[in-house]
């Protein structure tokens, strides 16, 4: 019999059950609560970076690291030696007179081989070029430029690193220079980045070199000047070393080398000695330099003496020092000074004469022109 309040013949409704609604629940809620958890991450292990195998420092490298270490503090003694020669005369040097920064850089690539790595162990050298040296009186010394500044850029232009970076940046700074009174280089000085306005200085555009090898000499091809080891053993003091480079610079600025046409046997001299270790082969005998006529080595003693007088030097030792070395190395040694220049009783009589005529000029506070 149906319901009350129900049609004759109406389907029956769906009684909804609670019970069945909780139960889904809660099944849901126990499946929530019965999840297995995911696994932990497991912990990151760091490992220290294995430690760089220790350098092997063997007694070749112990004898090029002492080699680089000498051969640049005998480079920086020229520098100081040759800077009043260079400043100071630069209206004597003619066609030979240049703008200059007055400073030097070199990298470890500055050296080939071996001694790059020893450039780098006893020097601090890298990849970045860095001054190794300030010529005293310039513009860069002036501007405070000190040896180990690294090189950063040049008028905001950035300045090359890595092999051949040496001549790449006397590429960019070469026409710079000619161009400009004074550049604005920027270094680093150990954390420190900083800009330093380096004026030009004007000066004898001469480059002077140490050559590796004992021989009592020195060259000079028309654009350098070289001096050997074994010269600057002889001569001892700052004053005979600046006679001698004032000699050769001399030379230059008259323009012997072309004149006797030994500019390119000299030059190929000049190449071999400056390397770190030159063909000693080629200092058998002469090296087919031919000895400078008289007149022309007078001529350069008559020079050199006005050279050296502007320069602050005391020129009245030099007759002594040209008769000691020409009586401990005479014309015999070929490979000597003298071989080259074996006029000594003539120059020292026009060494004289000079000595005498600029001391004359000093006395009258006159020019120290010759």
């Amino acid at each position: 019999m149906p319901h009350s309040g129900q049609q004759p013949g109406a389907p029956r409704r769906q009684i909804a059950k609670p019970w069945a609604a909780m139960t889904a629940v809660l099944l849901l809620s126990a499946c929530s609560m019965f999840k297995t958890a995911p696994p932990a991450p497991a912990p990151t292990i760091t490992r220290p970076a294995p430690a760089p195998e220790p350098v092997v420092v063997t007694a070749r490298m112990l004898e090029a690291r002492d080699t680089v270490s000498r051969m640049v503090a005998t480079q920086e003694r020229l520098y100081q030696i040759v800077a009043p020669l260079l400043i100071n005369n630069a209206d004597l040097c003619r066609t030979h007179a240049h703008e200059l920064l007055g400073f030097t850089a070199k990298n470890k690539y500055s050296y080939p081989g071996e001694f790059a790595d020893a450039a780098q162990a006893a020097l601090g050298y890298g990849e970045q070029l860095q001054v190794s040296g300030v010529l005293p009186g310039s513009g860069a010394a002036r501007a405070g430029l000190r040896k180990g500044d690294e090189l950063v850029s040049v008028e905001a232009q950035p300045l090359p690193t890595g092999p051949n970076a040496e001549t790449q940046a006397a590429r960019i700074l070469g026409p710079l220079v000619g161009r400009h009174s004074a550049l604005s280089i920027t270094v680093r000085r150990g954390s420190a980045v900083r800009a330093i306005t380096v004026p030009v200085t004007r000066a004898c555009a001469f480059k002077v070199d140490l050559g590796n090898a004992d021989n009592i000499n020195s060259y000079s091809d028309g654009q350098r000047v070289l001096i050997t080891r074994g010269m600057v053993n002889f001569a001892q003091s700052d004053e005979a070393i600046a006679f001698v480079l004032a000699k050769d610079i001399a030379h230059n600025v008259l323009g012997h080398a072309n004149t006797t046409r030994q500019a390119y046997t000299v030059g190929g001299m000049i190449d071999n000695l400056v390397a770190v270790r030159p063909d000693t082969s080629l200092l058998i005998g002469s090296a087919g330099i031919k000895p400078v006529p008289q007149d022309l080595d007078a001529a350069a003693d008559y020079l050199a003496l006005y050279l050296l007088a502007r320069a602050g030097y005391n020129i009245e030792h030099a007759h002594a020092f040209w008769q000691r070395l020409a009586g401990q190395y005479p014309p015999t040694v070929l490979n000597g000074y003298t071989a080259i220049h074996p006029a000594t009783s003539y120059r020292l009589g026009v060494i004289d004469k000079t000595v005498a005529e600029i001391k004359a000029k000093q006395a009258a506070r006159k020019p120290l022109l010759p």
